[in-house]
């Protein structure tokens, strides 16, 4: 796939060699609400960056979605729409954004895979993460847990703060919504994948174990355990761990001797010396090589799971 503002992706990527590991663990801390954009910032201020300014660094990891898009919304191979569904376990109306890949139809049906975004709604990395599925065969939905508030802002310091407000037992029901609609979906299969991405991750596992064998893939990219009952997991999981995530990888031996009490199909990659979010390219928490060898084993994975 052709990437777009490649020169300044290198740009962000050059910035991103010499930014402090301390740097990254602050703004995982500032990503998950644990401190603010101002108290982020002073400390930030605080370090010796080898001669970038406070911006140039600011401006590396915090995202910029101009560099996220790998497939179009005007690629000839998908089309794109926004799409209602009933959650009645969530706030009773959920949306999201649906891409089909063409060719497919009624007749000729694909599976399909829900894609679950980060703590701050369906912003542009995720959309084109839907594209991603879509570009490869795939009927992907991508839910906006912010729809009950408007949808996702914009920017993702609002998006975030949205998100905050949300009952947690209410996005979760939604996300059920949204898979259930896209299992009944008159364009895909019976067979349902899932794939999210930090607090998606999390909702990929809690998914998984909340719908049992209505969920046949499930792929949580550094995701927490799921809360409700583990043993009612009846889809393989892939699993995807930072190697630098301290906070997610000491959930993982727990949750690991859980899935092999309950015999539940599964396997774990970890990924050395990259941070959360690496697979997220907006940011300079993302690692290339990392990144496109976890989704090759995602697509690999779906590809034996899903047919």
């Amino acid at each position: 796939m052709s990437r777009h503002n490649r020169s300044e992706e290198n740009a962000q990527s050059s910035v991103a060699l010499t930014i402090p590991q301390q740097a990254f663990d602050w703004y995982d801390e500032y990503a998950h609400g644990d401190i603010d954009r101002r108290t982020f910032m002073q400390r930030l201020a605080t370090l010796g960056l080898a001669g970038l300014t406070l911006n140039a660094v600011a401006g590396a990891l915090l995202p910029n979605y101009a560099l996220a898009e790998q497939v179009s919304f005007n690629d000839p191979d998908i089309k794109a729409s926004y799409l209602e569904f009933d959650a009645p376990q969530g706030h009773g109306k959920g949306r999201g954004y649906l891409v089909v890949p063409s060719g497919v139809s009624a007749d000729k049906p694909a599976a399909g895979v829900l894609v679950a975004h980060e703590n701050r709604g369906l912003n542009p990395y995720i959309e084109d993460v839907a594209r991603r599925l879509a570009k490869v065969g795939y009927v992907a939905f991508a839910p906006d847990a912010l729809y009950p508030l408007g949808g996702y802002p914009g920017n993702d310091d609002e998006g975030r703060a949205m998100q905050s407000t949300l009952e947690r037992g209410k996005i979760e029901g939604d996300f059920v919504g949204a898979a259930r609609m896209l299992k009944a979906h008159e364009l895909t299969t019976d067979r349902l994948g899932m794939v999210g991405f930090c607090f998606g991750g999390y909702l990929t596992n809690q998914l998984a174990a909340l719908l049992g064998g209505d969920i046949a893939a499930a792929v949580p990219y550094y995701g927490t355990p799921p809360q409700s009952d583990i043993g009612n997991i009846k889809a393989a999981l892939q699993l995807h761990f930072a190697g630098l995530d301290t906070r997610v990888n000491g959930t993982w031996p727990d949750y690991e001797a859980a899935l092999k009490a309950a015999q539940v199909e599964y396997t774990a990659f970890v990924y050395p010396d990259v941070n959360h979010g690496f697979h997220n390219d907006s940011t300079a928490r993302y690692d290339e090589a990392s990144a496109e060898l976890a989704w090759q084993r995602t697509l690999e994975f779906f590809a034996q799971q899903l047919a």
